[in-house]
């Protein structure tokens, strides 16, 4: 083969992959702004969801994701505590936390969800931003009337059922997604798990 055509070939290809290089950055830096406001209104949509009563969020100084999923491992669950907010009303009292977790026992994939918890231990309920279950099944517990039974409850812990429920603290499951629900129960259990045990439990 011609060593000047190699040499030739070699320089297009060097040229092209640096034009394309450049190319992708360029769109990276256009696009990441847009991406992460578009982030940032989602998880602030699903905060006010979960704390209607808060005029504004602060992220929790010092928080540290790995730590806090430990915390709630040890404590026997599978998911993951991947935020936490400060729930504030318009004069900077504290009302609660929005406490954003993410359970990895789902029936499909993981689902993260923001899980609101006044000062008293009451759960306000819970908005998921990420979800990937069975349309028609697991996918329901995105519907009001699976999601609007953690409303307003205040419990140690939630359990899942599969007849109507008797007591605050159970939960009626999906029909034919038990997994889902269970999953659901088991994040929102983890979250209140984490408030009482680091940051300090009903005031």
């Amino acid at each position: 083969m011609n060593t000047k055509k190699i040499v030739h070939d070699a320089v297009i290809l060097t040229a092209f992959t640096l034009v394309l290089g450049f190319l992708l950055g360029l769109v990276y830096e256009v696009t990441k702004k847009p991406i992460a406001d578009a982030n940032n209104a989602a998880a602030q949509a699903a905060y006010k969801e979960v704390f209607a009563d808060a005029d504004s969020f602060e992220a929790l100084d010092g928080f540290d994701k790995a730590a806090a999923t430990d915390a709630v491992v040890a404590a026997g669950y599978t998911d993951s505590i991947d935020d936490i907010q400060v729930a504030k009303d318009a004069s900077g009292a504290e009302l609660g936390y929005v406490i954003t977790v993410t359970a990895k026992d789902a029936s499909q994939s993981t689902i993260t969800f923001s899980v609101g918890i006044k000062n008293d231990g009451t759960v306000n309920g819970y908005s998921i931003t990420s979800i990937a279950e069975t349309p028609g099944l697991g996918m329901k517990v995105q519907e009001e009337s699976f999601y609007s039974q953690f409303r307003n409850k205040l419990v140690d812990a939630f359990t899942v059922v599969k007849n109507p429920p008797a007591a605050d603290n159970e939960i009626e499951a999906i029909s034919g997604a038990t997994i889902s629900s269970k999953a659901m129960a088991n994040g929102v259990n983890a979250a209140l798990t984490y408030f009482r045990s680091e940051l300090g439990g009903a005031q």
